[in-house]
């Protein structure tokens, strides 16, 4: 039984080296246009989240409205004004 599970280990292992070498090449083959991009949000960097002044929902910074010192979530809120 001992040797059964040694030989099922021994398979997945060599599996998953050949699937991480095959990922590695076809990256290294692939056209610049299609190769990953770096940006400043990938890889555990996290963006800024800020709360929108009249519902209270925190979103990205970048999907925020801002205006009068304020940030809004939707058009239609910013309208409505801050909540009090």
């Amino acid at each position: 039984m001992a040797k059964l599970f040694i030989w099922i280990v021994v398979i997945l292992a060599v599996l998953m080296v050949a699937r991480v070498l095959s990922f590695a090449k076809a990256k290294r083959n692939a056209p610049p246009d299609q190769r990953p991009q770096n940006n400043r949000f990938q890889k555990g960097a996290t963006e800024p989240m800020v709360r929108c002044a009249h519902c209270g929902v925190y979103l990205p910074r970048s999907e925020a409205l801002m205006s009068n010192h304020h940030t809004w979530c939707s058009l239609e809120h910013a309208k409505h004004g801050p909540r009090k």
